[in-house]
């Protein structure tokens, strides 16, 4: 079975695993900042926090920015449902945005005529959570200027955005946002097994994020109340959490790091074969605008239902049965149980959800061979004959 997304993990990478495994350290060691260290670096931005996983990152990232009780969290509903969770688990409420038809990412002039409705009635979100969809980044220079005019704070959900560019923008450097978080998941750019990252340009808020990951627990002498103590001796200053990310998982993340921009590229080869080889098939193909570089985490296609009789449904089912097994990213977050019973129906947000009734993620991963490519065109192709 071809899946639509897997990790890839070579000899440097196990030799690098290895060599952890025989050191003093294996859970948290000198090895977690130094894998901090090159990520800031890569991303051209000051400060890096790693922790277990993207929905940690997103949470801790909210305490940081004070969310709690009485404050609304804004995000996209075409998104996993972390990107919203993270605000419920501050105790804040969540609404979303719908999305553009062509990127699918958060739509800037409903976000804009959204904001616009919610000054007249005081209800204004505290921070607006844009997802970079598939690894291709929001407008971010276009969400900055309503959060400078609103006055609301930004978290960059960039979990499959790892090397993408917008402009000459990094994703990840913060210029536009307050936080930005990664994901390291298998099937993500980059692996650490299991892991995410927040980076910022607020020594403040990364300092606050380390506090929030470790069980609120500090030993620096600053931020003691008793500086009259032994080298032993610390507090906990915050209500945190253990959201520690491992030396084993930084290590691995640091090996993988160093192929983030060949794997990208590969990826984009991939895609470009896609493009031309489904040209003529009943499909809406995914849009590479010429002003972005999208890590392409995806390749989502969907079902143009005008030009076929066949329902996404049949098409996933035969693709399945040929030996291919794609994605569906995602079910509409307001449409999940949980969040239907906080009050969301269907159709509130109708863009998201004809997306959703059409769409299929095809494999995308820098180990696809050509020849597996081909199996997946060829199913596809069989599959909408």
């Amino acid at each position: 079975m071809i899946p639509y997304g897997r990790q890839s993990i070579d000899e440097a990478d196990v030799r690098a695993v290895s060599e952890v495994l025989r050191s003093d350290f294996i859970t948290q060691g000198p090895v977690v900042p130094r894998f901090e260290s090159a990520v800031a670096d890569y991303c051209q931005v000051p400060h890096a926090v790693a922790v277990n996983s993207a929905t940690s990152a997103l949470h801790v990232a909210c305490l940081a920015l004070d969310v709690g009780p009485g404050d609304r969290v804004w995000t996209s509903p075409n998104t996993f449902v972390a990107s919203a969770n993270c605000a419920i688990y501050c105790g804040a409420t969540v609404d979303f945005v719908d999305i553009d038809p062509v990127t699918y990412n958060m739509s800037t002039e409903a976000l804009a005529t959204r904001l616009a409705e919610a000054e007249k009635s005081a209800t204004l979100p505290k921070v607006v959570i844009p997802v970079h969809f598939s690894g291709l980044p929001c407008d971010m220079q276009a969400i900055h200027g309503l959060a400078h005019r609103y006055g609301f704070r930004v978290i960059e959900d960039a979990s499959h955005a790892i090397g993408a560019r917008h402009g000459d923008k990094l994703t990840g450097d913060c210029s536009f946002s307050d936080v930005t978080v990664f994901s390291f998941h298998p099937v993500k750019i980059i692996t650490t097994a299991e892991g995410g990252l927040a980076t910022t340009r607020s020594r403040e808020l990364a300092r606050r994020m380390q506090l929030y990951r470790s069980h609120g627990v500090t030993r620096e002498p600053t931020e003691l109340e008793r500086q009259d103590q032994g080298s032993w001796y610390y507090e906990q200053t915050c209500l945190g959490f253990n959201y520690r990310l491992t030396d084993l998982q930084s290590v691995l993340g640091m090996s993988q790091l160093q192929r983030v921009e060949q794997w990208i590229k590969r990826r984009h080869a991939i895609a470009d074969m896609y493009d031309v080889a489904l040209s003529d098939l009943p499909l809406i193909l995914p849009v590479r605008p010429a002003h972005t570089r999208s890590a392409l985490h995806l390749y989502v296609v969907q079902v143009d239902t005008t030009r076929t009789k066949y329902t996404r449904k049949v098409v996933f089912e035969r693709l399945v049965a040929a030996g291919v097994r794609p994605g569906v990213h995602y079910i509409p977050v307001h449409l999940q149980p949980y969040y239907r019973a906080r009050g969301f129906v269907a159709g509130q947000f109708p863009v998201s959800e004809a997306y959703y009734a059409r769409c299929l993620s095809l494999p995308m991963y820098a180990a696809l061979s050509e020849s597996q490519q081909r199996v997946v065109i060829d199913a596809l192709t069989e599959a909408l004959a």
